[in-house]
């Protein structure tokens, strides 16, 4: 075991924290005891982004593959370098939202967090599921399979509400392959405790931006969880077109436009590649792009739409396939 200084309360049932006497009756800053990075392998690189690494490694106490995340230190509040101090907001953060999401089949499940006793960096092992949902988007889904994609991710979406939390950067990179076509929710680098409403997030920017909804667009801090259903109506576009919805848009005004284009999705080129989707999938696609935030659907409104009473088709073929597109994992 290794100690790490506190920096913040840690989420409830995560870390044990453990007080220590100074000289002259004068008690330290409490610390952590995290497991041991070094009882883990490295096999691979996943994926590498701005604010960390993500590899696969093996459990050398038990042979289990898992995935394991690096957060560079400050990397997401604005220092940098790899030999700076641990940043442990960023670590709770993400960790306290992953426990949050412990038992939810849609979400990737965390299994503990780490340390390495020599330079003091702090890691999160998590199961081990596949390749990202983006690297299988290689082609036009059908009304069948688009269907039990959006059930798997709208019933994450619900769960994580229910729980209080925002996901603020749902898109095909976060979302991965399981066995069978099971998907599984991940990176939630981004999540945060839902706020209440009128009061505004600290961040100026959150989701990715052919993904993000009209209201980050327009520069809102005081959003809900109506910004991930935005997320998942492009999800559910471009697993029905093989086409991400913005794909292009390199700005924010780009995006605006785009959206204003969008036209209630009457626009004559989403039209014409939707033109074999039926009236109720119509119905959840426009209630999950509405502009109106009050107005589009939310996780349980949508599952509980007609569209969902039909029948889902498998998901084996379209999924499992090897991937060939986007490359395995980004989680950032």
């Amino acid at each position: 075991m290794v100690a790490v200084i506190r920096k913040r309360p840690a989420p409830d049932g995560l870390f044990c924290p453990v007080a220590v006497a100074g000289g002259g009756g004068r008690k330290k800053r409490p610390r952590y005891h995290f497991g041991s990075i070094y009882n883990y392998e490295k096999l691979e690189v996943l994926g590498e982004g701005t604010y960390g690494v993500v590899v696969k490694a093996r459990d050398n106490r038990t042979g289990e593959t898992v995935a394991i995340k690096w957060i560079r230190p400050e990397a997401a509040y604005g220092g940098g370098g790899e030999g700076g101090a641990p940043d442990l907001r960023a670590v709770f953060r993400e960790a306290g939202c992953l426990s949050a999401c412990r038992g939810y089949p849609s979400f990737v499940q965390m299994k503990e967090v780490v340390a390495d006793e020599v330079t003091g960096h702090v890691f999160i092992v998590m199961e081990f599921v596949g390749p990202s949902l983006d690297s299988r988007l290689t082609r036009r889904f059908s009304e069948g399979e688009a269907r039990a994609v959006m059930r798997q991710l709208l019933r994450g979406a619900e769960s994580l509400h229910g729980a209080g939390t925002i996901h603020r950067d749902i898109k095909p990179d976060n979302v991965l392959v399981g066995p069978g076509g099971a998907l599984k929710i991940c990176d939630l680098g981004m999540a945060a405790p839902a706020r209440p409403a009128g009061e505004e997030y600290p961040e100026e920017t959150v989701a990715a931006l052919w993904y993000r909804a009209p209201e980050l667009l327009m520069g809102s801090r005081t959003y809900g969880p109506a910004i991930d259903m935005w997320a998942l109506g492009c999800v559910m576009a471009e697993v029905l077109t093989g086409e991400p919805l913005f794909g292009g848009a390199e700005t924010v005004d780009d995006m605006n436009a785009r959206v204003l284009e969008l036209g209630g999705m009457d626009g004559p080129e989403l039209q014409a590649s939707l033109r074999e989707l039926s009236e109720a999938g119509h119905e959840v696609l426009r209630g999950l792009l509405s502009v109106n935030a009050e107005k589009r659907l939310t996780a349980t409104e949508a599952l509980n739409h007609r569209w969902f009473d039909e029948e889902d088709a498998p998901l084996s073929s379209a999924l499992c396939s090897p991937p060939d597109r986007r490359g395995f994992i980004n989680f950032f």
